[in-house]
């Protein structure tokens, strides 16, 4: 047992250049033993220990052979000074059996081996332990101090080709394999049909491509690869571009600020060559046999269509692909049948929109573009609401901004405009039917009309059908005007007013009903009456408590059952059916009447 104090002179020794072989295994054995007392664990010495043998342990395995006394200083070494003894040539390929006793493979420890020639294939050999995201990292971070070296640090040495080509591999095998076998992911029949198809993503299988970026003069040779091919196609399409844009940004960031000169776009990523090599893979055809077509096959059109948008030269060259594969996903998977919104379905106007713009830029066929445009038809119409303004940004819209208050501008700022600019991309799809589009104008909201003809862009003759569409003599804007306190003093019938409020279809949008439902409670002209009919949610958490507070007294008064009843309540999940404050107050009614408390 070693006392305890005598610790930093047995790191001295272990770290002493004259300390004879015969003394190695004593002064391992005295820094590797847990500290102990007379009656016991040690753990404040042991601490001491620890430190000790930390600094000790680069020079303690500098000079030890003998794998049984390795292995007792290798259980000891963390991650981090394993690498960097790696990197060194101190831990080599013949530790790594003791080191994986006790620890899983790590990329930094096969970067490390690999610097050395002799340990490549050791190296190699130990990529099946990594995680799938862990793979890259051998390459990736094989410079790891590339952030701090210094001019005078000797430079890092290349990573081996045999290393790289290994990586490379490993990268590209998970894609290679899902489009050999392509599966739904586990837990599929769990997933409700309106999530479904997002399910099978390729980007999230899309590892490989931070290897394949390093790599670009051998993209075309990869592209022909026996079985590693088909995923570097579909990793060009759905990638290359999109780097060349985020590289030439980057380059734009870093160069002069003061210069007034446009940065130019960048040169494809692709070649012409390169771009048809990858065409097998454009319509994803490995995905075409998957079950439940109703749902793989809008996330296979909107995949397409991405791509086309990443690539727009693939418009021209492969047109007849195109269209014949959009005109096969919308038969097979019947997306043009008439959608149905289930409960708690919150991206179905977005997949409404995303098959119609998706459509519009990849179809010919006039049936199906029809199709797309009644299904925009069907959509709820957007609520166009406009707050009243606090006196501060009264005073910034006068002198900046005097159109804040216009209807496009407000359907914008909500992002209400969603529907009408796809209406327009249909527009310009020169096979869509004029009056399949026309036939969608009559139902749009007035401020839709308004912004189709000051802002889309469209045809000539989208604009003038949607200037012609007649209006209703009594029929304003189409915007609720919520209006402060003090124009409603000089209003008849305030109250009115606030239950006009309620009674707007704006009530029904999640975005325009909390702003009516706040000044409707924030306003001094509210009865009970219209707090009856909002949320209790709106009425009791996202107001100032004295507007509930009065109410819920005169009510529970000295009932503890109400009370209690009113406790339970007030649950208020994000997701389920709000009830009203009316209702609320409804339910406290069946407690029992009989228990006051003095």
């Amino acid at each position: 047992m070693v006392n305890a104090r005598t610790y930093p002179l047995w790191r001295e020794l272990a770290m002493s250049e004259t300390l004879p072989k015969e003394a190695l295994q004593t002064v391992i054995e005295a820094l590797c033993t847990p500290a102990r007392t007379p009656i016991g664990f040690d753990a404040g010495a042991d601490r001491w220990r620890e430190e000790a043998l930390t600094v000790a342990l680069p020079a303690l395995l500098a000079r030890t052979s003998a794998k049984r006394l390795r292995g007792r200083l290798l259980v000891h070494a963390d991650e981090k000074m394993l690498t960097s003894l790696a990197a060194a040539g101190t831990v080599t390929a013949a530790d790594v059996p003791v080191i994986l006793r006790h620890r899983r493979a790590w990329a930094g420890l096969v970067s490390a081996l690999a610097r050395h020639p002799g340990q490549v294939e050791a190296a190699i050999a130990l990529l099946p332990r990594l995680s799938g995201y862990e793979v890259e990292q051998v390459v990736g971070s094989w410079d790891s101090d590339r952030f701090t070296r210094t001019e005078a640090d000797a430079p890092v040495p290349p990573v081996p080709r045999e290393l790289f080509d290994a990586v490379l591999e490993a990268s590209l095998t998970p894609l290679a394999a899902f489009l050999l076998r392509p599966e739904p992911e586990e837990g599929w029949e769990a997933v409700s049909d309106f999530s479904k198809d997002w399910s099978l993503d390729l980007t999230g299988r899309s590892g490989g491509w931070e290897m394949l970026a390093r790599c670009p003069e051998r993209w075309a040779e990869l592209a022909a690869h026996p079985t590693l091919g088909a995923a570097v196609q579909h990793l060009l399409l759905d990638q290359a571009e999109t780097q060349a844009l985020e590289d030439a940004g980057l380059r734009a960031a870093g160069a002069d600020p003061d210069s007034e000169e446009v940065p130019a776009d960048p040169a494809p990523a692709l070649s012409e060559e390169l771009l048809l090599a990858c065409l097998p893979a454009l319509c994803l055809p490995e995905l075409a046999d998957l079950p439940h077509p109703q749902v793989t096959a809008r996330r296979t059109l909107h995949h397409i269509a991405n791509r086309v948008r990443k690539n727009p030269r693939l418009a021209a060259v492969a047109a007849d692909q195109l269209h014949a594969a959009a005109d096969a996903l919308v038969t097979h998977g019947r997306l043009l049948n008439p959608p149905e919104k289930q409960d708690r379905d919150y991206d179905f106007e977005g997949r409404v929109l995303r098959l119609a713009e998706d459509l519009a830029l990849l179809n010919t066929n006039p049936d199906h573009l029809t199709g797309a445009c009644a299904q925009l038809a069907g959509l709820e119409q957007p609520a166009v609401v406009s707050p009243a303004l606090s006196r501060t940004l009264v005073r910034v819209i006068d002198h900046v901004d005097r159109d804040h208050d216009r209807p496009v501008r407000l359907l914008e700022r909500h992002n209400e405009h969603r529907r009408v600019q796809t209406l327009t991309v249909l527009a310009a799809n020169p096979h869509t039917p004029h009056t399949a589009v026309t036939g969608v104008l009559d139902g749009l909201h007035p401020a839709e009309l308004a912004w189709i003809i000051e802002k889309s862009g469209g045809p000539e003759w989208l604009l003038d059908a949607a200037a012609a569409v007649p209006a209703d003599e009594d029929e304003d804007d189409g915007v609720l005007r919520l209006v402060s306190d003090d124009e409603l003093d000089q209003h008849p019938d305030p109250a009115a007013v606030l239950q006009s409020w309620l009674d707007s279809p704006a009530t029904g949008d999640i975005l325009s009903r909390s702003e009516i439902y706040r000044a409707v409670v924030n306003s001094r002209h509210h009865t009970l009456e219209h707090l009856l009919q909002i949320p209790a949610d709106d009425v009791l958490s996202r107001s100032e408590p004295e507007v509930a507070l009065k109410i819920l007294l005169d009510r529970c008064g000295r009932n503890a059952d109400r009370w209690a009843a009113l406790a339970a309540a007030m649950t208020f999940e994000y997701d389920e059916e709000k009830i009203s404050f009316g209702d609320l107050l409804d339910s406290l009614d069946s407690a029992p009447a009989g228990t006051q408390k003095s």
